[in-house]
């Protein structure tokens, strides 16, 4: 051993919760700093290493918290190290702001209300000296929502650390945006995505463009690809080869598909007054969650009367590509040409799929909610699909009180789709089945306000009228992957060993690497 005791261990190891799943890591090291009869400092200080806490979900519900009662049979030691530092903290909130019984309770480790529950997610906020989010917009509302209180305390420990993701796995190996760059000087956007900048200089050259846009047609083509994709009536995998939309909030993209399919019928039979789509979704649901089952199946039987239909038969097709993988969306994200991100502004917290989609040339459609934000500033106002109302706007309406259905009587084609749903047109062996969807956007109070959002539908246009014109498709397709180089993973890791972790790289020679 190098050390007698455990005061240096703050200097050598850092321990880092990843959302809440590893809490009990802050309990754990309690003994340890306790037989070596170390003092429990305050604020940063109840266990014997440097703790950072990175929190995933605004969602109160989706914050765990374990019942006081099974952590006293399971983990009864567990407990009582908890119950020690909630007691300390609680001494010190009464120390510096008096003995506010309101304050102790909303802050307490102790939900008291009901069934006395640990509150996991404030346990790694008193136990951490940094505490961050993931998007400018998640930490933000972080401060001003669920750690309100916490950040008012210790407004110091709060920070934002954007996500990131891998060029290795996200780019030039499944959708090859390396075959159009192998054209450009250098590759060194392999090592530093922020080099892929210098793409903007090749927007107005026709040859440049024309590659890119054939490497997307290759991977819509891929033969991999088609084969994962359900068998329908006619040839299966033929839709895509068309452009292709990447779902990923399946109910109300269904909604929108249940309207294009109606217009689309009633429009002209050439593909190129309504474009010609296929809708790619993918997904799986907890064998509890009912409600995500039901959608699931909605849009397996929309694919089947969608994809049966003759007059669609050309223009739309829906497919739905089961136990979505890693391995399924390095062949589905380099064949999207448009990428759904349609939270509810302020639910989702950040998002990576919207940044893999973007950094394989596809252009994003969705709200001002997680890293779309920070996609928008990016890429520029011209090369995104904005929509629906914004988090001040989402808070508004939740005030005043959310109506559905002034939506639904408002809205003729939002009312045509879930009346569609609702009546069985997309399950006429069962005309009920679906009836407990549309009563849960109608009348149980659907917290993401899905009615309210469905302009979708005009942005749909939107981008039906620029993928008519396919120079400047692509041109707006390449800046997406263009401005991608602040999404780096390299970038985030780093931020989080100099700024969190306080720790510098190692630098080795490549000889020493293989001794």
């Amino acid at each position: 051993m190098n050390h007698r005791d455990f005061d240096a261990l703050p200097d050598k190891v850092s321990i880092h919760l990843n959302d809440t799943h590893p809490v009990l890591a802050v309990p754990e090291l309690m003994p340890a700093r306790r037989r070596a009869r170390c003092a429990v400092e305050g604020g940063v200080g109840p266990v014997p290493a440097r703790v950072s806490y990175t929190n995933h979900t605004l969602m109160h519900e989706a914050l765990e918290t374990r019942p006081v009662d099974m952590l006293g049979r399971a983990l009864p030691r567990h407990l009582r190290m908890i119950f020690d530092i909630n007691a300390d903290f609680l001494a010190d909130l009464t120390a510096a702001h008096g003995h506010d019984v309101e304050l102790m309770r909303r802050m307490s480790l102790i939900d008291e209300h009901g069934e006395r529950r640990v509150r996991m997610a404030y346990l790694a906020v008193v136990a951490s000296h940094s505490v961050n989010g993931v998007s400018v917009l998640h930490s933000e509302l972080m401060r001003q929502s669920i750690f309100a209180d916490f950040a008012r305390l210790w407004p110091e420990r709060f920070n934002n650390k954007t996500n990131g993701v891998t060029r290795g796995a996200g780019s030039h190996r499944p959708s090859r945006p390396g075959r159009p760059a192998r054209r450009t000087p250098g590759t060194g956007w392999r090592r530093n995505l922020h080099e892929l900048a210098a793409l903007r200089e090749y927007q107005h050259k026709r040859d440049f463009l024309d590659a890119f846009r054939s490497a997307k047609r290759a991977n819509k083509a891929s033969g991999r690809l088609r084969r994962r994709t359900p068998r329908h009536r006619h040839r299966p995998g033929r839709a895509v080869r068309r452009r292709s939309s990447a779902c990923t909030s399946t109910s109300a993209s269904c909604s929108t598909c249940c309207t294009s399919s109606r217009a689309t019928r009633r429009s002209s039979p050439s593909p190129m007054r309504t474009g010609c789509r296929a809708r790619i979704f993918s997904g799986k649901a907890a064998s509890a969650y009912v409600m995500a089952k039901q959608v699931i199946r909605l849009i397996n039987d929309v694919a089947a009367v969608v994809n049966a239909d003759a007059r669609l038969r050309g223009r739309l097709k829906v497919v739905f590509i089961p136990n979505y993988s890693v391995s399924l969306a390095e062949l589905i994200i380099p064949a999207a040409d448009l990428s759904e991100q349609i939270s509810t502004a302020g639910t989702e917290a950040s998002g990576t799929g919207n940044m893999k989609l973007a950094l394989n040339g596809a252009i994003t459609i969705g709200t001002l909610d997680g890293a779309n934000v920070e996609i928008r500033e990016q890429v520029g106002d011209d090369n995104i699909f904005i929509f629906g109302h914004t988090t001040a706007e989402v808070a508004d309406i939740r005030a005043q009180g959310y109506q559905p259905r002034s939506y639904y009587a408002s809205n003729p084609q939002l009312a045509a789709a879930l009346n569609a749903v609702r009546d069985g047109l997309f399950s006429p062996g069962e005309r009920g089945r679906y009836q407990a969807v549309f009563d849960a956007l109608m009348n149980w109070g659907d917290h993401y306000l899905l009615l309210a959002d469905f302009a979708s539908v005009e942005a749909q246009q939107r981008a039906d009228a620029l993928y008519r014109q396919p120079e400047a498709w692509t041109r707006s397709a390449l800046l997406n992957v263009a401005g991608m180089g602040l999404f780096s993973s390299d970038r985030t890791i780093d931020a989080y060993a100099r700024e969190i972790w306080k720790t510098t790289p190692i630098r080795l020679d490549a000889a020493s690497v293989f001794e």
